[in-house]
């Protein structure tokens, strides 16, 4: 089985997944964001280097998915390839940093990509306010973060909600975060997990429908 945690920056992905992880026995599919070989020269000329960075981005992401189809253990994953290409790709490209013709370029490359691919069996999308982020963002202290700005990160936050509710075709579960200790408090801790368990169950039921007919 596979499972992804969706969320913005500073959203809390990586804690619920190491969480989890820890819950269930599943294995972690963790996200390097900082070993890309582009990505000191995509923040000196983003123009000229933003497809480089994304398809590499792209490339690391779809190997990711082809290994986890094999394996046999059940996967958490921190972000998603889609969560790349229709959140992140898509900024860089609107933004101006990425040319209309490399963007249908990897556009292109990308659905190519989802002919052998498939989507994940559930995506956990963690949906937090800018102020929620910021605290974050600031708690844990990655110097390349500290100087965001709040128009980004809003942008990214309506980037999500447009590709949770108009792009994905998947199975979603959405879970408001602002409220939430994910990480201290056990009560916040077990309503996430019960919400996941109905997930997990709705899913083993229909997968022995299917396998019944």
């Amino acid at each position: 089985m596979h499972i992804v945690i969706a969320g913005n920056i500073g959203s809390g992905k990586t804690t619920l997944t190491h969480k989890l992880v820890q819950h269930y026995g599943w294995e972690p599919r963790l996200e390097s964001v900082q070993f890309n070989p582009y990505l000191g020269d995509y923040y000196k000329d983003m123009k000229r280097w933003s497809l480089n960075l994304e398809v590499f981005f792209l490339k690391e992401r779809f190997r990711d998915l082809l290994e986890i189809v094999r394996s046999p253990n059940t996967i958490v994953q921190d972000r998603s390839i889609f969560e790349g290409v229709y959140i992140f790709t898509a900024n860089n490209h609107d933004m101006g940093n990425m040319s209309d013709r490399d963007y249908e370029t990897y556009m292109g490359l990308f659905e190519s990509m989802m002919m052998v691919a498939r989507e994940p069996d559930l995506m956990v999308y963690l949906r937090a306010s800018v102020p929620h982020l910021v605290e974050h963002i600031h708690q844990r202290g990655r110097d390349y973060e500290q100087n965001m700005q709040l128009d980004y990160l809003k942008n990214l936050n309506d980037r999500y909600e447009d590709f949770i509710q108009n792009k994905y075709k998947g199975r979603v579960l959405t879970i408001d975060v602002d409220d939430l200790d994910i990480l201290y408090s056990r009560e916040d801790f077990a309503s996430v997990i019960s919400r996941i368990d109905r997930q997990l169950a709705e899913i083993e039921h229909k997968e022995n429908l299917l396998f019944a007919t």
